[in-house]
């Protein structure tokens, strides 16, 4: 049976192969491979079942860098896939648990949800396939063959989990020691994948639903943290499990334990839903140094509620957790590292001042918790709605305690950081991303967006609607350009295909004689037409020339400094005013 399912896997990889240009839109040739495909790409073995929840146990040894751990997988069969009655007699499934760890063994239970986990009476072991990084299991209708049931796969494995050389931006699990030589341990995984220390469905485009349940088995001289709820905390002979849940929907690379001589402090912050809990986990000797600097969180919900609606996880309570590596937005547990200092490690990324007055790991990585943990995007190329909105979120925040005038410095400032060295949208379906300037550049189009608009309130109002219309939600780009069409409305279509597609920073051209304004565009895609708008004139420039009568008050608007204070383009002006 396995090697008819070797033939199917060739001839689906050389499809799938043949399917992508030779150049792809980077300009230059891509070096894909199977695993490309096979990680970033929802294939005949992935796209019939759905992920309904985690159950993750998982015991570190500190001293020799492995772990055991057992993973439970409760899924069901997607809806369509059932009534068109497309199951063979044999379905394969795809997880994910990269060739480091070792598994097992893997237990099928028919209908766990619905039965006690353990319960053997349903229970059976199953064969399964390694390759690589992938386990294929050949499941019987037999076994799937209801709708209405909800089995699990429970995955038993071991192994030295790839160590992170880097963190957050070169992952695996991170094996340090506080200054007084303890231990403190977590897991950066992001582009990685989770599958590199639990098996899953390691694709963000599949959310278990109904949350995960973390259990963590450490010596007890330590205290571990997870994502959501601490439900529980079992001690035994010379260890302890603390389990945490989350109630929400979650990213897989999301869940993570940190691990350390940990204390807690609490704190409430009256929102839009009510009471949300604020849960601080530090080491010991920087309680007092966390206790202070923390209190910016509160200001940091009170600014984004106002611009994006109501923190999207009170259920799971919200929490920021010391970490061995600067941060990363880890949902309802979010990884601190930043050394209880303003600004990026003390530094502004804006270069104007305003980024050392607030701390960046709390204000970015929690923007987050609105922009890639409620809203997630399909495929990792599309990681511009995460990182652009986010980034954006710091010109927001600074904007809501410091002025207007305040933000669209810091935004401006920014633009020295963009790198316009590939396009902003990566390649779909390899598990790629594309240029890192899905930050900068992308915040600086948002701002641009609004500055069309004119309308800050309305503005303000599309930013708290996409994330009502797309609560918890999986979403693709094309959705999120729609919307802000629709909202906006104004067709930024061309917008989008420039900055998020293309590399060039387009110029604006423009002569003003007597009270006519003569303008194009100039070092952009054809198509480009991005309105502007300027004081109280909008106008809609193209490659070609165009003429507009203005009062002279208007033409006044039309400078240099005031076009390049809003938008993200170079402004040649050939010609003063002649009156």
């Amino acid at each position: 049976m396995f090697k008819d399912l070797q033939m199917k896997y060739f001839i689906v990889f050389c499809w799938m192969i043949l399917s992508i240009p030779a150049y792809t839109q980077f300009g230059k040739k891509s070096l894909l491979t199977k695993a490309d495909t096979l990680r970033g790409s929802i294939n005949e073995n992935r796209d019939w079942w759905d992920v309904l929840a985690y159950q993750i146990s998982v015991k570190p040894n500190i001293e020799t860098k492995e772990i055991e751990g057992k993973t439970i997988i409760t899924f069901k069969i997607l809806e369509e896939v059932f009534k068109n009655n497309q199951l063979n007699n044999y379905k394969t499934m795809q997880i994910d648990l990269q060739e480091n760890l070792v598994v097992d063994s893997i237990i099928y239970i028919k209908n766990s949800l619905k039965n006690n986990y353990n319960s053997l009476n349903l229970s059976s072991k199953i064969d399964f396939k390694r390759e690589d990084n992938y386990i294929y299991l050949a499941v019987h209708d037999s076994t799937v063959n209801e709708y209405t049931n909800e089995p699990t796969l429970t995955i038993y494995y071991h192994g030295k989990p790839q160590i992170a050389n880097n963190p957050p931006w070169d992952g695996g699990w991170i094996w340090k020691k506080d200054k007084l030589g303890r231990p403190f341990v977590s897991v950066a995984c992001q582009g990685l994948g989770a599958s590199s220390w639990y098996p899953c469905k390691d694709h963000q485009s599949d959310e278990p639903q109904l949350g995960a349940t973390l259990h963590i088995i450490i010596p007890d001289s330590l205290v571990a943290i997870g994502n959501g709820i601490q439900t529980q905390s079992q001690k035994h002979e010379n260890s302890i499990t603390y389990t945490w849940q989350v109630k929400n929907p979650i990213n897989t690379y999301n869940i993570v334990p940190y691990i350390g001589k940990y204390v807690n402090f609490t704190d409430t912050f009256m929102g839009i839903k009510g009471k949300l809990n604020l849960n601080y986990w530090v080491l010991d000797y920087n309680l007092e140094k966390a206790q202070e600097q923390f209190s910016q969180v509160k200001q940091m919900l009170r600014a984004f509620e106002y611009w994006f609606g109501a923190y999207p996880f009170y259920e799971d309570d919200y929490k920021l957790v010391e970490s061995p590596h600067l941060g990363m937005e880890h949902q309802s547990n979010i990884a601190y590292g930043n050394k209880f200092n303003n600004g990026y490690l003390g530094k502004d990324l804006s270069g104007t001042g305003w980024g050392l007055k607030w701390d960046f790991i709390i204000v970015h990585e929690s923007g987050h918790e609105w922009f890639a943990n409620n809203i997630t995007t399909a495929d990792i190329a599309d990681m511009w709605v995460h990182e652009g909105f986010t980034c954006y979120s710091e010109t927001l925040f600074t904007e809501y305690y410091y002025g207007k005038k305040a933000g669209n410095e810091y935004c401006k400032g920014l633009r020295k950081n963009i790198q316009n060295d590939k396009p902003i949208i990566g390649p779909y379906g390899v598990n790629k991303e594309g240029s890192g300037d899905m930050y900068y550049k992308a915040a600086n189009m948002i701002h641009g967006i609004r500055q069309t608009m004119n309308d800050d309130e309305k503005f303000r109002q599309m930013l708290i609607a996409l994330n009502t219309k797309f609560y918890h939600s999986i979403v693709t780009t094309q959705e999120i350009e729609s919307f802000i069409n629709e909202f906006s409305g104004f067709n930024f279509n061309s917008t989008f295909n420039q900055f998020l597609r293309a590399t060039t920073i387009p110029s604006f051209e423009f002569i003003i004689k007597g009270r006519k304004l003569q303008y194009r565009y100039l070092n952009c895609i054809d198509e480009f037409d991005m309105p502007l708008t300027i004081g109280s004139n909008t106008i809609y420039p193209s490659i070609q020339w165009k003429t507009k009568k203005l009062r002279k008050k208007n033409l006044l608007n039309f400078t240099k400094e005031n076009i390049e204070n809003y938008y993200l383009i170079e402004v040649i002006n050939n010609q003063k005013n002649e009156n």
